[in-house]
């Protein structure tokens, strides 16, 4: 067997899993249609941590303060800020009676990262149906708790949601927000499929006992990330998880605006994936590999051996099949125009991940605030 047949039988090994991805896993996100909900409406507890977030509390707060539901409270833990956080939320706090501020005074918080304050809000939580997100996210609509707190049953103890970032005009904004909806399309999907991993802070709910039942974030409480996906990979199966998907269940947040800062947020949130559970490190690390090596493969398929017909014949088929799913999900959560860039922020993304995900390794000091 000579070298470029076996680089040949590598390629398609990589495009048939890649195929088998697209169409077991993604496109299930094509094909869902939410099911009608009739659940009642009961008492929510939002809950967010910030510290130093004055200017994005002042923006982002009475848009989830003037939520149009019955029965709900907001639940801020404000973690030692010194940028006048404080006196905002007293002022807010004379406005909205449904504001229950946690103030923060000492660092008591023996381990970094915000699940300690996070801990706090939720123990300090009046409601069991909990609803979480960030400082600088704000709600697409006024019926976001509506939306996110309908899918809690008696089965449904997490709800997933979708959290975007904000339309900014430059190529670091369109590959952060390409980013931001591969990530959603593969968590969403996975869920349909009965395999939930991970969910983002931005946009998540999930039921008070259930944090109880996890023992709070004790099991990964060293790690400075992971309050959402991994406590997500760790309580979520096929039976007690769901997605909402509907526009006005949406949240934006700030974009970074440096790619240095969007890299070091992408690392920590890769350093959180090596401790799932082995079958989701297995199908991921599947994907990501078979990905890499596809381009690898193709590059020497096209320039070096006589396989370079079937080469495009192969590559042809594996990018329609990514620019049709992500034109459907791309619809799906308003990012429509993206799936344009698919083939190109693919190949991108295949070198960058694995760049990324070795550097965690090289230097490990990632930091909430």
């Amino acid at each position: 067997m000579g070298w470029s047949f076996l680089i040949f039988v590598i390629f398609i090994v990589c495009t048939m899993i890649e195929l088998f991805f697209q169409w077991f896993f993604l496109s299930r996100l094509i094909f869902y249609k939410p099911k009608s909900k009739t659940s009642k409406q009961e008492p929510v507890s939002v809950v967010i941590c910030a510290r130093n977030e004055y200017s994005n509390l002042k923006k982002n707060i009475p848009k989830i303060l003037e939520q149009k539901y019955h029965d709900y409270e907001v639940v801020l833990v404000d973690d030692r800020s010194t940028d006048g956080t404080r006196r905002l939320l007293k002022e807010y706090k004379k406005k909205y009676s449904h504001l229950n501020v946690i103030q923060l005074n000492n660092n008591v918080n023996f381990f970094k990262g915000k699940k300690f304050p996070l801990s706090i809000g939720i123990k300090s939580a009046k409601h069991d149906n909990l609803l979480f997100t960030d400082a600088d996210c704000q709600p697409l609509s006024p019926y976001w708790i509506h939306n996110m707190q309908k899918n809690f049953s008696k089965e449904n103890e997490i709800i997933l949601g979708y959290g975007g970032y904000k339309k900014e005009k430059g190529f670091l904004n369109s590959l952060i927000r390409y980013n931001t909806l591969t990530v959603a399309m593969n968590y969403f999907s996975y869920a349909l499929a009965g395999l939930p991993y991970m969910g983002v802070g931005r946009n998540l709910a999930y039921k008070k006992k259930l944090f109880y039942k996890a023992a709070g974030f004790i099991s990964h409480y060293k790690l400075e990330s992971g309050d959402d996906d991994l406590f997500v990979n760790q309580m979520a199966n096929n039976k007690n998880t769901a997605i909402e998907i509907s526009r006005d269940s949406f949240t934006y947040s700030e974009p970074e605006k440096s790619f240095k800062n969007w890299f070091f947020q992408k690392k920590r949130h890769f350093s959180t994936g090596r401790h799932y559970k082995n079958k989701h490190k297995f199908l991921l690390g599947l994907f990501g590999i078979s990905n890499f090596a596809f381009y690898v493969t193709l590059i020497i398929i096209l320039l070096l051996t006589d396989f370079w017909l079937w080469g495009i014949i192969l590559l042809s088929v594996r990018t329609i099949g990514l620019i049709i799913n992500y034109y459907y999900s791309a619809k799906k959560f308003d990012e429509n125009i993206l799936f344009l860039y698919s083939p190109i922020y693919d190949l991108i993304f295949s070198i960058l991940n694995p760049v990324i995900y070795v550097s965690g390794f090289l230097y490990k000091k990632n930091k909430w605030k």
